[in-house]
């Protein structure tokens, strides 16, 4: 799949470099923006199992 993407980037080996950093810069973006926060109330890391007691 990255052999596929990198051979139909435009430009030498630089330029295919930083389209290439670009877009993962953008994928990661996406990610932190829209699908994680979209995502967070449907995951358990809010499920707390310890009680507030003594501690002992």
């Amino acid at each position: 799949m990255y052999g596929w993407i990198w051979r139909h980037l435009p430009g030498n080996a630089w330029v295919r470099a930083l389209i290439a950093l670009v877009l993962i810069l953008a994928v990661v973006y996406a990610l932190f923006q829209y699908v994680f926060p979209w995502a967070e109330p449907l995951l358990p890391f809010n499920d707390v199992t310890v009680d507030g007691g003594s501690g002992q």
